[in-house]
């Protein structure tokens, strides 16, 4: 599965990758395998325990973060880390939690920055205190000037691009784009990255996320009202399931992509229900999150050079969808 990239600059994951193993494996550098570690051939680290907080803006039932949290995990239980994983969709608490996580006095905090300006006062608290920050997921333009030591996640703009892109191959003319989380900088990012390549025309649609019900009574009457629209584009799995009802409701001949995988997905992009997907592999994102600060606690080392790293955009489709089964039905993809 090949990547899609722009023109910023990528730090080189095979490298980070690299650095991991060559840690984990060696017990001469603090880390030694363990036959007995489960996940994804994990081995278990001797070196001293740490307490890192994971904070993210978790939409109640997106199955997209129960991937992020499963990568997360599984570094942490290589790593010898105490995982406290927390959430909250609304940015102001979020911004609570990252301060509840200040107080605890963990050794590292991993910080989704999909509202920045929240999100910018908590963080440079926990900067000045001396904690170690990295962001992942979303906040690609603002983690730097915010004081995060790296990024872990895709250019959603550019990921949007390229759905712009398959949209123009596919012969699109008009595509809905469905934002499921109004002023999330990802998602907006997505649809305007969709604009600025789509030789079609693009409607944006903000619904409600946390109100799936709403969200297909919203789609459908959408298609009623515009039979011109000919392609959906949501920005998580769980929307592509609603929005395949949507189109049946509403007796259009829609055809239905998305940004991101989940295990049902599989059976409607082999079925043709959905076409595409774009994938930020988010189990690599909680992952390498995890390990990055795992790394600086004990090495001192610091992933991407200042540079973000890039774990998508891909395209997951009928062509490729049997490679990745397997691990999406393992929740690792």
């Amino acid at each position: 599965m090949s990547f899609v990239t722009g023109h910023r600059h990528v730090a080189v994951l095979a490298g980070a990758t690299a650095v991991v193993l060559g840690l984990a494996a060696c017990s001469s550098t603090g880390g030694r395998p363990d036959s007995s570690a489960s996940g994804i051939g994990a081995g278990t680290a001797d070196t001293p325990r740490a307490t890192v907080a994971m904070i993210t803006h978790e939409a109640p039932g997106d199955s997209f973060w129960d991937l992020v949290r499963k990568g997360a995990e599984t570094a942490a239980a290589k790593d010898n880390i105490d995982l406290r994983y927390s959430s909250d969709p609304e940015a102001p608490n979020q911004a609570n939690l990252v301060q509840s996580a200040i107080d605890s006095k963990v050794d590292g905090i991993a910080l989704t920055l999909a509202k920045p300006e929240a999100l910018a006062p908590t963080m440079a608290t926990a900067v000045s205190d001396g904690i170690p920050v990295v962001a992942f997921n979303a906040g690609l333009d603002d983690w730097k000037d915010m004081g995060a030591s790296g990024f872990f996640g895709q250019d959603d703009e550019i990921a949007g691009e390229a759905a712009g892109d398959r949209l123009n191959a596919d012969g699109a003319t008009k595509a809905l784009c469905v934002i499921h989380e109004q002023g999330n900088v990802g998602l907006e990012s997505r649809c305007a990255g969709v604009v600025k390549t789509f030789n079609g025309s693009t409607e944006i649609l903000n619904v409600n996320g946390r109100d799936m019900p709403t969200v297909e009574s919203t789609i459908t009457a959408k298609l009623q009202e515009d039979p011109s629209i000919d392609h959906v584009l949501t920005l998580g799995a769980p929307y592509a399931m609603t929005a395949v009802t949507s189109v049946a409701a509403a007796d259009s001949n829609a055809k239905v992509v998305t940004f991101d995988t989940n295990a049902e997905l599989v059976d409607t992009i082999r079925s043709g229900d959905v076409q595409w997907a774009v994938d930020q592999q988010p189990f690599l994102e909680g992952y390498l999150a995890i390990d990055s600060l795992w790394l600086y606690l004990n090495n001192g080392n610091v992933i991407g050079g200042g540079m973000p790293t890039l774990t998508g955009p891909a395209f997951v489709d009928s062509t490729n969808i049997d490679s990745v089964a397997e691990y999406v039905r393992n929740g690792t993809r």
